[in-house]
């Protein structure tokens, strides 16, 4: 059986973001399911010293496990001033030191949301480039704009982005079986 992690980009405990990665992971059929929260991977601010002086933390390479272990994951990333959010990109760079090739080809959905109309495409855009640089196989890519407006317990209200979404989730769900 395929296994897929699944987490937000955000380390807030209501993350829209990691709603959203676990509603699109829970889609997929047929797959152990690994849901990860990053305040359980909370690092010190990563630096080149730091690195020098205490070694590794033992949470990133926990969390470049939950990764080598996946088939395929699933990626919501928080968008703040059009960035990560400073608790995803601290572990991305901490695993980064792990293994430089940190998604090692994994297959990637990629995912964004936020409030606003824009749906955090400015990070989506940006971390599409990054993660490919870092061995990711991005196989599909999705923003909602508007989450509170466009996401329900029952899942996306808007019937076009639900379909957008379906059909992303099925490219990932084959890919990941093949």
């Amino acid at each position: 059986m395929n296994k897929i992690l699944s987490f937000g980009g955000s380390n807030s405990k209501k993350s829209i973001n990691k709603t959203l990665a676990n509603y699109a992971a829970n889609q997929v059929k047929d797959v152990e399911l690994t849901l990860a929260d990053l305040n359980d991977y909370e690092l010190p601010v990563y630096s080149f010293d730091l690195e020098n002086e205490s070694g590794i933390p033992e949470k990133a390479k926990d969390f470049k496990a939950l990764i080598n272990d996946a088939d395929g994951i699933i990626i919501s990333l928080a968008e703040h001033n059009g960035m990560p959010t400073v608790a995803f990109k601290n572990v991305f760079d901490w695993i980064s030191r792990v293994d430089p090739k940190t998604w090692k080809d994994k297959k990637i959905l990629l995912l964004s949301t936020s409030p606003g109309a824009r749906g955090a495409k400015s990070v989506l855009a940006l971390m599409k480039e990054v993660f490919t640089r870092f061995g990711a196989q991005i196989i599909a890519d999705f923003s909602l704009p508007t989450f509170y407006d466009n996401f329900s317990e029952e899942g996306i209200k808007n019937i076009d982005l639900s379909k957008d979404l379906e059909q992303k989730i099925k490219s990932f769900e084959t890919s990941i079986k093949q």
